[in-house]
């Protein structure tokens, strides 16, 4: 009896039918990348709203609290979930290139290109050509996203509404005027995420004192989720002050102002002090928000057949 019924859990397991660093696999690593970062940033857009208002204008609202206390009771959920769609699709575009490009650039560097190299500096330089990509897909939408966010009354009410005003008012150069500051940000913010993440899960398994082959896809989903929260409060706290520069320069950049102008501009009238404003809320969101991802991703690798990302 027992055989047989291990005999039928065994057949709906996923059976591995993809083959490593092929074509198809990085395709499905580029999905994967999608399921775990569009819906996860939607998700807490509630937070992101809140935390971009306040690093724009500190005095805007008393706590994130009282902050959707006051949204909801003037637009209702609506306005609680405020700039989503271009959240949505900026962060599906930008998930699929991230990992995606991640998983080829790992390979190329550390199997092709570089085989010698400590794996650190792969994850490094694999995770740091992903986002570069990655955010010339994102930058358009984030800047959207954050005008429709942090401008009272709203520079407008939905994606193609913003996006449009952004092309005639600017062109299209517009659209890409942060992405200088973006690269900033995400770049620094994707290494760390990645090779810390890479790093913890590897000493997650070593604590536990056996092999990742020797636990079911569960049990290395749920160290995938612990070593994920553990890389988003690391880069959290190192891309927080380009984060807020990012918010500023969408909120607040002068026509025909350089970005070097716009940057020295605002940090003369922010101060050190004022690239930290939101870190807290930041780091519960970016914590919480990295953990899912890495969930999911790597929940999407098992149903998959694949292994799951990192203690090899």
């Amino acid at each position: 009896m027992a055989d047989k019924m291990a005999a039928k859990v065994e057949a709906f397991k996923p059976q591995r039918n993809i083959e490593l660093f092929s074509g198809t696999y990085f395709a499905a690593c580029t999905v994967g990348g999608v399921i775990a970062c569009g819906p996860t940033h939607t998700m807490v857009t509630p937070l992101d709203l809140v935390k971009c208002r306040r690093q724009v204008d500190p005095k805007i609202y008393s706590s994130n609290l009282s902050a959707w206390k006051q949204i909801y009771r003037a637009e209702g959920v609506r306005g609680v979930f405020f700039g989503w769609s271009p959240t949505f699709i900026g962060y599906s575009l930008q998930g699929a290139g991230k990992y995606g490009f991640y998983e080829v650039f790992k390979n190329l560097y550390g199997n092709t290109l570089f085989p010698s190299a400590p794996q650190t500096l792969v994850y490094l330089g694999a995770s740091a050509s992903a986002e570069f990509l990655a955010d010339i897909a994102l930058c358009p939408l984030e800047a959207v996203k954050v005008r429709m966010q942090t401008t009272l009354p709203p520079f407008a009410n939905s994606l193609r509404e913003g996006w449009g005003k952004v092309v005639k008012q600017e062109g299209v150069g517009g659209l890409y005027k942060g992405l200088y500051p973006l690269w900033g940000r995400q770049i620094p913010y994707t290494m760390v995420k990645f090779a810390t993440f890479e790093e913890a899960v590897s000493r997650i398994y070593k604590f536990l004192g056996k092999p990742k082959e020797a636990y079911n896809g569960l049990q290395q989903t749920g160290v995938s989720f612990l070593g994920g929260y553990i890389a988003g409060i690391g880069c959290a706290v190192v891309s927080h002050p380009a984060d807020v520069m990012v918010s500023k320069l969408n909120a607040d950049r002068k026509a025909g102002e350089g970005a070097g102008q716009a940057i020295a501009r605002i940090y003369g009238n922010i101060g050190f002090g004022g690239l930290w404003n939101g870190l807290p809320v930041r780091i519960f969101m970016i914590g919480t928000l990295t953990a899912f991802q890495w969930l999911i991703y790597d929940s999407f690798k098992v149903y998959l057949g694949l292994p799951t990302t990192g203690g090899h």
